[in-house]
């Protein structure tokens, strides 16, 4: 008989913690990006969704043989929702790249904390507390200000652009409501760390006829390798796994880190030097996350080891 696996505790400061590091990871696409030879955005999602996908498998599997993890719930119809949550979050913001501008794309990503505070109350009833609307208004206003002064609207092609980025914080609402969900199912949780899985292989799918002939050289896809490990396939299994403790709203203010990550990290590591809108924008932002923070609940919830 195997031995059973040891309980996890994961409180509130910790899955905070865990989450700032995931979207650290998660914000270093842009700068590995800037360095690679391929620019074609079809082919760098397929590769970097492939790895994420292999990386789970494998990782899957591991688990599964160490810890006697539950089988894969294909019939759940929650694990084929955050799948294709997922899918969806790994796509559409590099298909709008290719519509419109990067500051266009980013502003709407702000809109990201209302969308999941708006579906948090409508499909779980939360009732959101003064300081969690000031933090988001605050946040929001951060983004508007690093990005709003290089927003560009001339022509219609641009609008469509930020039409599909914004399936990005749709899709993101979507998915931390539905891991909350799962997690707190009076039936039982359903075990979605296989959703990530799912939905990197089928991003991998759609793209792959799009990214075809495939051209990258072997540095750029070893490049694409790592940030579909490290980029993609563990800190979205840490923000399954966080999704246990922090509400759908949390998340989706922690996320709005990303921008503020991947300018700091494109300035570091590519150059590109932030502008005084950022750093003001970047301060409003970190100054809503810590607000958010002092007024969250204390106490440690006892976890599964079981993502």
């Amino acid at each position: 008989m195997p031995k059973p696996a040891l309980p996890w505790t994961l409180g509130h400061g910790r899955a905070f913690a865990l989450t700032v590091v995931a979207f650290f990871f998660i914000s270093t696409a842009g700068v590995v990006t800037r360095h690679l030879h391929t620019q074609v955005p079809f082919e760098i999602t397929f590769w970097r969704s492939a790895f994420a996908a292999a990386a789970l498998v494998l990782a899957w599997r591991a688990f599964g043989a160490r810890q006697r993890a539950a089988p894969v719930p294909w019939r759940s119809r929650m694990l084929w929702a955050s799948a294709l949550c997922w899918a969806v979050m790994f796509t559409a913001f590099m298909l709008a790249l290719m519509l419109t501008s990067v500051a266009n794309a980013l502003i709407t990503l702000a809109l990201g904390p209302l969308i999941t505070a708006l579906v948090s109350s409508l499909v779980l009833r939360h009732r959101l507390r003064w300081r969690t609307w000031g933090a988001m208004g605050l946040a929001g206003l951060g983004v508007t200000w690093m990005f709003g002064q290089a927003v560009h609207l001339q022509d219609q092609q641009a609008l469509v652009g930020m039409a599909v980025a914004l399936a990005v914080p749709l899709a993101a609402a979507l998915q931390w409501n539905v891991l909350h969900q799962s997690h707190h199912a009076a039936a039982g949780a359903t075990p979605l760390l296989p959703s990530v899985m799912l939905g990197a292989t089928l991003s991998a799918v759609f793209t792959l006829p799009m990214a075809w002939p495939l051209q990258a050289s072997a540095p750029d896809v070893a490049a694409l390798a790592l940030l579909g490990m490290f980029q993609l396939a563990l800190p979205c299994a840490v923000l399954v796994w966080v999704a246990r403790v922090l509400s759908p709203t949390e998340l989706g203010l922690l996320a709005l880190l990303e921008l503020v990550f991947g300018i700091g990290l494109t300035w570091l590591g590519a150059g590109e030097a932030p502008t005084a809108h950022a750093w003001v924008g970047g301060s409003l932002v970190l100054i809503a996350l810590v607000l958010q923070q002092l007024g969250a609940p204390a106490q440690v919830t006892p976890q599964s080891s079981r993502p």
